[in-house]
């Protein structure tokens, strides 16, 4: 019994022995690994960061070189290409404008045969055949205007706007209308310096002193604005009279000597409107022929009475009341029975210009 508690006191002891030297050659072991990884990671970390560090500046050298290389080639093709654009952009425009000045070249003959008569093609053409417009012709009796046949000859026409058709009719219509504005425009503006005309006359024979110093000043700068709007003739004509009045009254009679033919033609323009229309504006054409004759006869102004002056005033409102009362029946109206023209045929002028071209 002994013998084996020794036995096995000696076996334990050398176990636990062998154990603990076991134990320290394994933590030997282990702490020598330990080193070698350190190490081993610690060469692999700088080899690496050396081999990066390495390979990322090459690369970027060579990027930078590459990159560098390629801007440059693109910004000398890229100033090649613009040098050659704008060189061929200048050829072009050139070109172009060159051609452009041919083309309208080549078309102002035929442009300006038709614009040169822009406003007749306008005014005075109506899409029709001669023959059409012949068959529809009338001669406005007691007027002086020319026969059918005479017209025919002219290929000139007055036609009834009830005659023809719609969309010819609106055109004839708003011709006709247009035509008679144009004529109240300027006839009223005429009027409206006779009229002033007169009122200043009557208060310079009134005045004395310096109201007519003033009053002589207005008539005065009346026949200046006036006179701008007129022919050199009938300038010098009034501008050699040294004083206001023979100076007015030369403007006067000018004034109411051109009213006469612009109401002779208003005249023949209301053929066919009623006849309180037509009578207004032939009362208001004697009116003008008085005025004319009371104007001509005068050397100065006392030689235009109160009465005559009074008279004269009278008429000059008369006759621009008739023109208003003849435009506003017109405008709100379409007589149907209105003479009106003269009218080309349009098909003949495209005839004559083809023929032209």
């Amino acid at each position: 019994v002994d013998r084996t508690k020794s036995a096995v006191a000696s076996t334990i002891t050398a176990a636990v022995g062998a154990a603990q030297g076991a134990k320290d050659l394994v933590a030997n072991k282990v702490t020598e690994a330990v080193d070698l990884t350190k190490g081993a990671v610690q060469d692999s970390v700088e080899k690496t960061k050396s081999v990066v560090t390495s390979t990322v500046t090459t690369a970027l050298d060579a990027a930078y070189g590459t990159i560098s290389s390629k801007i440059n080639t693109a910004l000398e093709q890229g100033r090649e290409a613009l040098h050659g654009g704008v060189e061929m952009t200048n050829s072009v425009v050139t070109n172009s404008i060159s051609k452009a000045k041919a083309v309208s070249q080549a078309v102002a003959g035929g442009v300006e045969s038709v614009l040169g008569m822009s406003e007749d093609l306008v005014d005075h053409y109506l899409p029709m055949t001669e023959e059409e417009l012949g068959k529809l012709a009338t001669t406005v009796q007691g007027f002086g205007v020319a026969s059918v046949e005479e017209q025919k000859r002219q290929q000139s026409y007055f036609v009834r706007l009830g005659s023809l058709s719609g969309r010819v009719r609106h055109r004839a219509y708003q011709h006709s209308l247009a035509k008679l504005q144009g004529f109240r425009h300027r006839t009223q503006d005429t009027l409206s310096r006779l009229q002033l005309a007169i009122k200043l006359i009557e208060s310079v024979k009134q005045e004395v002193g310096q109201k007519l110093l003033e009053g002589q000043e207005k008539l005065h700068q009346l026949w200046v604005d006036w006179s701008l709007t007129q022919p050199k003739g009938n300038q010098v004509r009034t501008a050699c009279q040294p004083e206001v009045e023979p100076r007015t009254l030369a403007m006067l009679r000018i004034i109411t000597q051109q009213l006469q033919p612009a109401y002779h033609s208003l005249k023949l323009s209301i053929h066919g409107l009623p006849s309180s229309i037509q009578e207004a504006v032939f009362q208001a054409t004697r009116h003008i022929q008085k005025l004319h004759s009371s104007f001509s006869r005068a050397v100065s102004f006392q030689d235009l009475s109160r009465t005559t002056l009074a008279r004269s005033r009278d008429r000059v409102a008369e006759a621009r009341r008739s023109l208003d009362v003849l435009f506003e029946y017109v405008t709100h109206n379409t007589p149907l029975n209105w003479i009106v023209g003269p009218f080309r045929a349009m098909a003949k002028v495209a005839q004559d210009s083809r023929k032209h071209k």
